[in-house]
């Protein structure tokens, strides 16, 4: 992996480790369905002009996707989040990434796969209304 700045390394990965990179190559390469199918309509831009990055290291964690200029974060939950030591799991993950000054939404498999259109509806508003109140 290309050495970053310290500037770029804190701002945007918040500290993340190697071994954090090197899992979230992995997941980009083993993407779900669900996954897959969001990653079509977030990348190249497509929504306002924005980047999102699929399997991105933030800490200790690596978030579904992830708008840096508007510090949003985007996860796609499985079944598995159903589980109640998922939910706890994942509970305490967002209050860990809110701390970092990140916003979190979440979407179900079964949003994505339905109801991309949606799905997209809804980021797409929560970014407009990020940029109003930030910019």
């Amino acid at each position: 992996m290309p050495q970053l700045t310290d500037t770029v390394q804190r701002s945007m990965f918040y500290g993340a480790k190697p071994e954090v990179f090197r899992k979230a190559k992995v997941l980009r390469a083993n993407m779900t369905p669900s996954e897959i199918k969001l990653n079509e309509k977030l990348r190249n831009n497509q929504i306002l002009g924005l980047r999102f990055k699929a399997q991105h290291p933030i800490n200790q964690f690596i978030v579904d996707f992830y708008c840096h200029p508007l510090r949003l974060v985007i996860e796609v939950d499985g079944e598995i989040h159903d589980l109640k030591s998922a939910k706890e799991y994942d509970e305490n993950r967002t209050l860990e990434l809110e701390k970092l000054g990140l916003k979190i939404i979440r979407f179900t498999n079964k949003d994505v796969t339905e109801n991309i259109d949606t799905v997209i509806d809804k980021i797409t508003h929560i970014c407009r209304t990020i940029i109003k109140r930030e910019y």
